[in-house]
Formats: C-alpha cells, structure tokens, sequence
C-alpha cells in the first residue's frame, strides 16, 4: 500500500487513476509521494518514507531539486500536459494586442446607459480598430512542446513565423511545420519580428534575457508576449520600453508591482494552464508518472534524475538504486550479488550529469543484509526492492 499526499487541489481525474493500493493522507511526512502544483517546497523537510514527487504541470521552481536528489527523492514534471492550454492563450494575447478589443469593450461599458451607443460606435469604433495577424512575423522563443504549437497554430493564422531554440529535441523538430524559419540567433528573431513570444524555462542563462539591450534590437513598436515565467523579462526594462513606445504591448500571464497598470501591458492573473482539460491533463500524467515508478521503478519525464524505463516488473524481484553519478558504483553492485550467488536477470544504469539510477532484476529474494549492504555505499542516496 502507497501513500500519497496533495499539496495542492489535484484534478480527481488524475487521482481516480490511483487505484485501492493507493491511499490518500493529510500528513506529507508519512507520504510515499507528493503531488503538486504550485506549492513551495524548499522550506519543507521531507519524511523518510518519501520517494517521488509530481509536479502536475512543466515548472518546478517551487522545488528544491537538488535537495531532493540528494535525499533519493525523484523528482517528475508533466511536460506538454498543459501546453494547448497556454498555446491558445498566447494566440489570445496575440489578438488582444492587435485589435484593441479590451479598450473598445472598456469604452462602450462607459456608454451603457447612453441610448445613443450605436450611433456614438460608428464615429468612435477606429479609435480602436488595430491591424491583423496575417502577414505579421513572429519569433518563438523556446521550441518545446508549448512553443511547437504557438509556431504552428501561428502558421495557419498567416503569419510568417521565425523559431529559435539551440537545443531543439528532435520530438519537437519533427512536429515543426516546414514552413518556420529557423532563426541562427536570437538576435536576429529580435531584429526580424513584429511578434516575440517566449517559451523556455527560467534558468540562469534565460532570467532577465528580454533586457533593455534584447529590446533595443527590435523593431519600433514591437509586441512581446511572456507566458512563461516572470523572471524571464526584466521588469524595469519593459516597463521603459512601454513608456517609450518601444514596445507597444507587453501580454503577460504573470502580475508584477511593477507592470500591473502600466499603458500598453495586458496582464493575466496566470490563467495560462489554468483551463479545466490542462488541470485534468497534468494529474493524469502526473498519477501515471508516480505509478510508474512505484511499482516498476522506471522513471519517465524526470526533472533531477535520467530517464530510465526496464518495462513491467515480472515475478522476481526488482532492485532500484538512486546513486552519484562515480566510477565503479556498477562494478560493486554486482560484486554484492554474486558474493550472495544472485543471477541478475535484466540490469540497465543511466547517468544524468552527477546522478544516475541503476534497475537490477534478479530471480530470487533479496534479503534486508543485502539491501542494507548496497545503501551502505559510498555514493549511494536510496535502494528501493520491488517485490
């Protein structure tokens, strides 16, 4: 029996998915795993017990990862879950700065009790009649699988769209519509768009790369969209730019004090991944994620160990060893095993940067000394059996 533990509401679709030898609990410490969506975490202390955590959407900066490397504690997100969710909503941002169709709605409001408004419409209406898509460029920044979507569905608006992304998967190249550029540099998506979107993470090479210099490279009257993360675009920078005139809209899904009722920023209260179908679909993934590795030991779309699958566990015994990424972890596992006369069925080791994880099926028991023995060495964070 496994136990689970919600930091935040998880869509009952997902959970449904945990079937009877799952059980829910109030008390993370007791938890085998943790779902969550938007909770900070690294002021947390994680119980012994804690194997896995899913994070039911793609950021996981509420999450100490290397905390929880450290602890044996593997850590999964739900990439391209929610991303139809914040392709529309980017395509929506679009629309909302070409047309002005928030200052047009705001203006007839203040006409309501007027019985002349349609009359007073066809003399004000151009105030905020706005350009169209077609034939606009775009620039996508980030060609994962939110960004995959934007150029495409971009595409067949009329745009002509430009990609840029150094290190493209090649998942996402072969969904790539043959008709984007591809940008060499991000200069030149700058210097070539009359839209910029941004879909990357926030790591330490992205945050703050929209700055004043990025913004002096685009075109006059530039629109720059940010559904991604907030720390992405320089706050103060944007702000001058809108000031200016630079950029004549900055869309953002991320309320800051400093952009929230600057002229030209349309702010969204992060709605983003926030559509019922993108909730349902991150706690599907996130539950098939967690059951995965519980009962199998295979990791799928982890964020602070490598992926590893070895398939269904069978009858014998499964031995899951979460370890430094150093020489001659594999040649002491198996010299344990064969000091106990244990023929390895099926062995495969995977090694992300300093961590790796080793899967050892074997075909009989394995005994609590044993189990003991392999935590034991040096560099190891975490031995789990399956039986």
């Amino acid at each position: 029996m496994y136990k689970y533990h919600c930091l935040n509401p998880i869509s009952q679709v997902g959970l449904d998915q945990l079937d009877e030898n799952y059980v829910k609990t109030e008390d993370a410490a007791e938890a085998d795993a943790i779902l969550v969506r938007s909770a900070k975490m690294h002021d947390m202390e994680f119980g012994k017990n804690l194997k896995a955590i899913a994070r039911a959407g793609a950021g996981v900066n509420n999450i100490p990862l290397d905390r929880c490397a450290d602890e044996g504690i593997v850590v999964f997100n739900t990439p391209g879950a929610n991303a139809n969710g914040v392709k529309e909503l980017a395509i929506a941002g679009m629309l909302l700065a070409a047309r002005d169709i928030i200052g047009g709605i705001n203006w007839v409001q203040e006409y309501e009790e007027d019985g002349d408004i349609a009359k007073i419409t066809e003399k004000k209406k151009k105030a905020f009649a706005g350009t169209e898509l077609q034939g606009k460029k775009l620039g996508v920044i980030g060609l994962g699988a939110i960004g995959v979507l934007v150029a495409n569905a971009a595409v067949h608006l009329g745009m002509d769209v430009y990609g840029y992304d150094p290190y493209v998967s090649v998942d996402s190249a072969w969904r790539l519509s043959r008709n984007i550029h591809h940008a060499k540099t991000v200069d030149e998506l700058y210097k070539e768009c009359d839209y910029i979107t941004v879909h990357v993470p926030a790591l330490e090479d992205t945050k703050g790369m929209i700055n004043k210099h990025a913004i002096s490279l685009m075109k006059d009257g530039v629109v720059i969209l940010n559904l991604a993360r907030d720390v992405l675009v320089n706050q103060e920078d944007i702000v001058d730019a809108l000031v200016s005139g630079k950029v004549r809209c900055y869309v953002t899904d991320f309320p800051t004090k400093e952009i929230v009722g600057v002229k030209g920023a349309i702010v969204i209260p992060h709605l983003g991944a926030s559509t019922e179908e993108s909730e349902d679909n991150c706690a599907q993934m996130a539950a098939a994620e967690l059951r995965d590795f519980l009962e199998n030991g295979n990791i799928t779309h982890s964020v602070n160990y490598p992926d590893c699958n070895m398939g269904e566990k069978g009858e014998g015994e499964r031995i899951t060893i979460l370890h430094r990424n150093i020489p001659n972890m594999l040649g002491q596992f198996t010299g344990l095993l064969a000091d106990k006369n244990m023929n390895i069925a099926l062995m495969t080791n995977k090694s992300r940067k300093e961590y790796a994880y080793t899967m050892i099926d074997v075909d009989t028991d394995v005994s609590a000394e044993l189990e003991e023995r392999l935590s034991s060495i040096d560099g190891v964070l975490k031995v789990r059996v399956i039986r």
